[in-house]
């Protein structure tokens, strides 16, 4: 199975056609065009199979964590810009979730669509209709580790020396897996939280370590929204000192 996410048609027509040559099959994030947005207006209300996510998923562009969907699919020809012979029939699976604020939704969309925000899949898969847009959607989450990553360390690689970079991003994966630890010791938000607000609220603190009788103390600043997260982080990690404000 070939994951593919482009802007350009063009590109994954090529990149599908590849894929099929080559005996794979593929699974597309699909545009949100018109006739996208078509296909899916047909598809009826009794089609749509609601689905609970053991682990949230993250929803980029409300911002936030998601917990119930619905599901359904419909045949779907794409590639219908270029020449009949490119034209790919599928299926597209389409996720829907309710939006947070429906008045939200740009003016001269219709009911559906300003009640729910949809993700379609464009796909070949042989697998259940479940099954395919959860394999898709894993893809998503490891973007979105990538991310985190690129928004940190891999901003930038700090030489033009390969194997430099490749000790740096070993570093990296290993400085990320720490701080995703981190989190889920912290608390249920920070479980879930990106690596740059684990950083900021946890890690980047202004604190002061002080002796007094023999006694490490930690004096963390008053009136800190993170102290229970970061206490429950610390106390569980090692235990060992005294957290003082």
């Amino acid at each position: 199975m070939v994951t593919v996410r482009a802007d350009s048609a063009f590109y994954q027509h090529d990149v599908v056609a590849a894929v099929r040559r080559g005996g794979a099959h593929f699974s597309i994030t699909a545009r949100m065009d018109a006739a996208v947005v078509a296909a899916i207006s047909r598809i009826p209300e009794e089609a749509w199979v609601g689905i609970k996510y053991p682990e949230a998923i993250w929803d980029e562009d409300e911002q936030r964590w998601v917990s119930d969907a619905d599901v359904a699919e419909i045949h779907y020809t794409a590639f219908t810009s270029r020449k009949k012979d490119d034209h790919t029939s599928a299926r597209l699976i389409v996720r829907r979730v309710k939006r947070l604020n429906p008045r939200s939704v740009p003016q001269g969309q219709g009911e559906m669509f300003n009640v729910y925000r949809h993700h379609a899949v464009f796909t070949d898969s042989p697998l259940s209709m479940l099954q395919a847009e959860a394999a898709h959607r894993d893809h998503a989450i490891i973007e979105q580790v990538i991310a985190d990553l690129k928004n940190g360390p891999l901003a930038h690689m700090p030489s033009a020396v390969f194997t430099a970079n490749s000790a740096w991003t070993v570093l990296a994966a290993i400085a990320f897996n720490l701080t995703r630890a981190a989190g889920v010791l912290a608390s249920r938000f920070h479980a879930k939280a990106r690596m740059a607000t684990i950083r900021a609220q946890l890690i980047a603190v202004p604190a002061r370590i002080a002796n007094r009788a023999r006694t490490w103390l930690l004096h963390l600043p008053r009136n800190w929204p993170w102290q229970q997260a970061w206490d429950e982080l610390f106390e569980t990690a090692s235990g060992q000192l005294t957290a003082a404000t």
